[in-house]
């Protein structure tokens, strides 16, 4: 099985090592998002952690069309956010994003993250299922 390697000019471009998301058969595999505008490459919110999860949501978004899906192909998602207590927000702002039935997911409280930032997540998608 070959891979295909995802890019679009609609998400911010990676800023280390890595592809927006990798294509193996039906299986999609999205790296991390921050919340960077893909314009500007600059951080969104201002602090603001709802504003920051949708963009992060979005930046998803477009990783997951430019692959030939949407976020409700999503099976796993996985959450990094540096305040647990934010926990009620990113579900809140997840569930504006992707439909029920909702994918697996988990959520890990984390120290820090690149740029500053207060969440991250990255997500698989099975396409054509």
């Amino acid at each position: 099985m070959s891979k295909t390697i995802i890019h679009t000019d609609k998400a911010p471009a990676a800023i280390g090592a890595y592809s927006q998301a990798v294509r193996a058969g039906d299986t999609v595999y999205m790296s991390g998002q921050i919340p960077l505008d893909p314009a500007t490459m600059t951080v969104v919110g201002d602090g603001n952690f709802r504003a920051e999860a949708v963009q992060v949501f979005k930046n998803l978004q477009a990783v997951a069309e430019a692959a030939g899906g949407s976020l409700n192909d999503i099976v796993k998602l996985n959450a990094y956010l540096t305040d647990l207590a934010n926990f009620a927000v990113f579900n809140e702002v997840m569930a504006e994003f992707i439909e029920q039935p909702f994918p697996a997911r988990a959520a890990v409280g984390v120290a820090s993250l690149p740029k500053g930032v207060q969440v991250e997540a990255e997500a698989v998608l099975v396409l054509n299922a």
